[in-house]
Order: C-alpha cells, then sequence, then structure tokens
C-alpha cells in the first residue's frame, strides 16, 4: 500500500510471514490485467471494424455518425468514470467492478445485433458507462496492492492488458470482419462476461482501505496479511455516507493539490483525446492517406504493440525520475510522432514510425495516473483517480468526434495536426504539476505515495 505518512502497525508485516512483493500480489493484478485487457479489447474493436461498417451498406452508417457514435461510447466512459470513484468507496471494489464488466459485456450484444446506427450507438454508450466505471477501479487497486515504490511499474504493467486487448481487437477485426462479418467481432465482446465476471467475483479481494471504513476490521487485516501488506490505518480509509462522499470531491482542492487537480485533469483530457482519437480513426487516417485496407488495419495492431512496450519503459523510468518528467517527455514524443505520420511515407519506413509512436502515446496518459497516484493520498485515491479519468473522458469524446468531423469534411489529413497540438498541450499541463503544488501548499500536505514530488 502506497506511503500515506503514517507507519505501519508494528509487526504488520510479520503477522503473515510475506514480504511486500509483486509476486506476493501477483493474483490481484493478474486480475485486474484480466479486466483491463476485456476494456482494451471492447474500446478497440471500433477502430478496427470500421472500414468494414462504413463500406456495408445495409447498416447506414456515415463517417460523420461514426466519430458521433465513438464520442456517444466516450461520454458513456465519462459517466462511468466519475460516478464510479465516488461509488466504489460506498459500495467496495469487487461488485463494482463485476458489475462493470457486465454492463460492456451487455453493450456489445446490443452492437452485434443492432440494424441502425442509432441502436449501435446506443449499444456504445452502454458498453460505455461500463467501460469508463472498470478503468479507475483497476487503477486504484492496483495502486493500493503494489509494493510502495514500485507503483509507476505496476500501473505499467497494468496498462500493457489494454494494448494486449486492442492487438487482440485488431486481430478479430482482421480475420473474423472480412470472413464473418464485423457483428460478430462484437459477438466477442460478450466473452468478458463468461470469463472475467465470475472469477472476479469468486477470487478478487476487496481493498483493505473499504474493509477498514465499513468497520470490517479483522477482515481488511486479513486481506493485508494474506498479500503481504502493510495493515490499513484509520488516514488509509475512505469515509463513509453522503458527507464522506462531499468531502471526498473537497480534498481534491485541499492545499498542495488545489492547483494540480485541475492541471491533471487537463492533461488526461490531452491524453485520453489521443488514445480515442487514434484508436478510433487510425485505421481510417492511413486509409485516406493512400495505404490499402488491410494495412490501414495492420497499423492499430502495431500501435497498440508499441503501446505495450512503451507502458513497461515508461513504469520502470518512472519509479527512477518521476511520472511527470516522463510524462511530460513522452507527450512531446507522441506530438512529434503525430506530425510523422502525417507525411506519405514508405510502407516499411511508416510501421515502424506507428510502432515508435505507440511507445510514447499511451504511456503518456497512464502516467498521468501515476502521478495523481502521488498527489493524493489512499483514502482520497480512487475519488482523485476517478475524477482525473472521468474529466479525461471530455477528451476521449472530442477526439472520434473531431476525427469524424475531419473525415466528413475530406480533411482526414488535418487529424495529425490535431492530435500533435493536443501532445503539446498534455505536456505543458503535466509538467506544471510540481510548480502547482507548490504554489497551492499554503498548510503542510499530506506527504505523496513515496515521499516526493511526482
Amino acid at each position: 500500500m502506497p506511503h500515506t505518512g503514517h507507519p505501519p502497525p508494528t509487526g504488520t508485516a510479520a503477522a503473515s510471514g510475506r514480504r511486500h512483493t509483486f509476486r506476493s500480489v501477483a493474483p490481484v493484478l493478474a486480475l485486474c490485467w484480466l479486466a483491463v485487457f476485456f476494456d482494451g479489447m471492447d474500446v478497440n474493436v471500433y477502430g478496427a471494424v470500421m472500414p468494414h461498417m462504413l463500406d456495408d451498406p445495409g447498416l447506414g452508417l456515415t463517417p460523420g455518425a461514426a466519430g458521433t457514435i465513438g464520442s456517444w461510447t466516450t461520454f458513456g466512459m465519462l459517466i462511468g468514470a466519475l460516478g464510479t470513484g465516488t461509488v466504489t468507496d460506498w459500495l467496495g471494489r469487487r461488485p463494482v467492478l463485476v458489475a462493470s464488466v457486465l454492463l460492456f459485456s451487455g453493450g456489445s450484444a446490443v452492437c452485434a445485433l443492432a440494424g441502425s446506427p442509432g441502436l449501435f450507438g446506443a449499444g456504445r454508450f452502454v458498453a460505455g458507462l461500463g467501460l469508463g466505471g472498470l478503468m479507475p477501479i483497476c487503477l486504484s487497486m492496483v495502486m493500493e496492492f503494489a509494493p510502495p515504490r514500485r507503483a509507476a511499474l505496476a500501473t505499467g504493467l497494468l496498462m500493457t492488458s489494454y494494448h494486449a486487448g486492442g492487438m487482440f481487437a485488431t486481430g478479430l477485426g482482421l480475420t473474423l470482419a472480412p470472413a464473418l462479418g464485423w457483428r460478430w467481432v462484437f459477438w466477442a465482446g460478450v466473452l468478458p462476461a463468461v470469463v472475467a465476471a465470475p472469477l472476479l467475483l469468486r477470487s478478487l479481494p476487496e481493498s483493505p482501505g473499504v474493509l477498514l471504513a465499513k468497520g470490517r476490521t479483522a477482515e481488511a487485516e486479513a486481506v493485508a496479511d494474506r498479500y503481504g501488506m502493510a495493515r490499513p490505518v484509520p488516514a488509509d480509509a475512505p469515509g463513509q455516507g453522503a458527507k464522506g462522499r462531499l468531502d471526498a470531491v473537497r480534498a481534491l482542492f485541499r492545499p498542495g493539490a488545489r492547483w494540480a487537480t485541475p492541471l491533471l485533469w487537463l492533461a488526461s483530457f490531452c491524453g485520453l483525446l489521443l488514445v480515442y482519437g487514434v484508436s478510433t480513426w487510425l485505421p481510417q487516417m492511413m486509409r485516406a492517406s493512400g495505404y490499402g485496407l488491410t494495412s490501414s488495419v495492420s497499423f492499430l495492431l502495431i500501435i497498440n504493440a508499441g503501446g505495450i512496450v512503451g507502458m513497461l519503459v515508461a513504469g520502470r523510468t518512472a519509479d527512477r525520475f518521476g511520472p511527470v518528467k516522463v510524462s511530460a517527455l513522452w507527450f512531446l514524443l507522441t506530438a512529434a510522432g503525430a506530425l510523422l505520420l502525417g507525411a506519405r511515407l514508405p510502407l516499411g519506413l511508416t510501421y515502424v514510425v506507428v510502432a515508435i509512436t505507440g511507445v510514447w502515446l499511451f504511456s503518456a496518459q497512464v502516467m498521468v495516473y501515476a502521478a495523481a497516484n502521488r498527489v493524493y493520498p489512499a483514502a482520497e485515491r480512487a475519488t482523485g483517480i476517478g475524477w482525473v479519468t472521468g474529466i479525461g473522458r471530455t477528451g476521449a469524446v472530442v477526439g472520434p468526434w473531431l476525427g469524424g468531423t475531419l473525415a466528413a469534411q475530406g480533411n482526414d489529413q488535418l487529424g495529425f495536426t490535431a492530435f500533435a497540438l493536443a501532445g503539446l498541450l498534455g505536456a505543458l499541463a503535466i509538467g506544471l504539476v510540481p510548480l502547482a503544488r507548490r504554489i497551492g501548499r499554503t498548510t503542510p500536505a499530506v506527504p505523496t505515495a513515496v515521499g516526493t514530488e511526482p
């Protein structure tokens, strides 16, 4: 559990005889990894099959409508993320996570059955509600259970699953969609309800901090002992009741965080605009640039492969140099990559640029979450990360909408310039977080997760 300024009670680690290492918490990391894998699959599946959907006369999907539907998805994710960060402190992490999985699986089934863009969009909105709730829960769980000084690496490891899921979705788009039709790809999105939900319900432990807040002290200590963690103290427990929910939101603007919070929101906005804009429109933008359909969809596979490498590199680097520095540099490199993708390069070189851009693009956003982990102490973590992801989802709404608007006007190439500008703004926002914390700290702040500035 990340350090919160309170020494762990004497003998807590010895109570179970287990050290707090990645190995001791591997079951929790693995279950959250599985959940986020399906999240990545569901988010990326739309971009992977969009060219086939646009070519389906029976559906009647236009580029403009496709961009709007992408925004419906991310609007649902915005609502899900904002609500989940607070609700999960009340109901518990595990039941809300399972409900999120069932919700986006149900939305995928609606998409598979849809006969019109309107019904398809409704299915994507429902899926977005579940997807938006899933990510902040898994992030807060991993940050709570991870060894204190390896939080950034644990976050990066978790998010490799998102890109593994994205690669799997792209594989489905390359194989199932041409052979059986795009609907079968969305039927695959029902798998999480069958595979992940039962495993999470049976095997995922509840947050020790949430158990302590509910007065279930013995259970909280038993979970902490089982995974080699320090036993939770009252400062780790989120407040309960309506007042506790309101206080958790107010705490996001306490001294030391009052100016950092809006900067984290802005950085998350830019990061998610890039992530969802590229995930939704990269195949179509590359197709408009003159590449073939198969090559255009393959670019989505390549950029997600680069994302997996980027998560591992960014996590280890951020644990050493701090997530703010890594995120700011990664945003700048993403901007450069986006500008290069706008140039018509030879196919082989384009694959290289896409892969390298993927290394920076996705982990720039994830390191924003790692920075938030150092701004908000344990009791505020779920709410803080929920709001960072939730407000950031406005960027996820804008990204697909912007790509669709530009495509409808025949200006696909301008999408690369827009994404580059988002990268520059994201670098500025996250880079100012340490300064904002110093300016806002008018009274002694709660120490960060590892006792350092982000």
